[in-house]
């Protein structure tokens, strides 16, 4: 098994060639020990019979022939029972209660099973590029589920670290700081320099 990245292109132009777009797909090193996760497959959408073609071409010379795949189908709105692929046919099966949501598993003809995380379509590009970086880590420990539930925690830190931020420079260029220290200085008793007014029978 070698590692093969297929980066996502800055602009993806649809109507200017009829080649497909790369596959975005990363796999652990060659020699890796045997994790729960072996890479991570970021499909285009939720079509198996559209993307799994262009995976199994791209596996069958890494792994030997894939003949099996399962998913679990919360997130697959239509599991095929079977697709057509590079002069062969795989195979799909389902599994809810036994198989992680976020995995995909893999079944070769020769060299037995593999295990990828498949990230969400709609996953923005720089989760997406830490999470194929992670799942092909060989220091990788976590479940599919737990590489994105720990992606989201991250994802989630970095909007509110950067929403702060923001918050902060919107209230420098409001005078935000001068007036807090405007009012830091003002004369001890200035609150409370009314005149005072008579009480009634004085």
């Amino acid at each position: 098994m070698t590692a093969t990245t297929f980066d996502k292109p800055a602009v993806e132009d649809r109507t200017s060639s009829s080649a497909p777009p790369p596959l975005r797909l990363q796999l652990a090193p060659p020699g890796t020990a045997p994790a729960l996760i072996d890479g991570a497959w970021w499909p285009r959408s939720r079509d198996l019979t559209a993307e799994l073609p262009a995976l199994a071409a791209v596996l069958d010379p890494l792994w030997g022939r894939i003949t099996h795949v399962t998913v679990n189908p919360t997130f697959w709105p239509v599991v095929p029972r079977k697709v057509p692929v590079q002069g062969h046919v795989v195979k799909v099966g389902w599994f809810k209660a036994e198989q992680d949501p976020h995995k995909l598993l893999l079944l070769s003809y020769t060299a037995g099973r593999w295990d990828l995380l498949v990230i969400p379509p709609e996953t923005d590009d720089v989760t997406a590029a830490r999470l194929m970086t992670t799942a092909a880590d060989p220091a990788r420990s976590l479940t599919a589920s737990g590489l994105i539930q720990e992606a989201e925690l991250f994802r989630s830190a970095a909007e509110a670290a950067a929403w702060d931020s923001a918050r902060e420079t919107v209230w420098d260029s409001e005078g935000g700081h001068d007036a807090r220290h405007t009012s830091s200085r003002r004369p001890a008793g200035a609150a409370n320099d009314r005149v005072p007014i008579p009480t009634a029978g004085m």
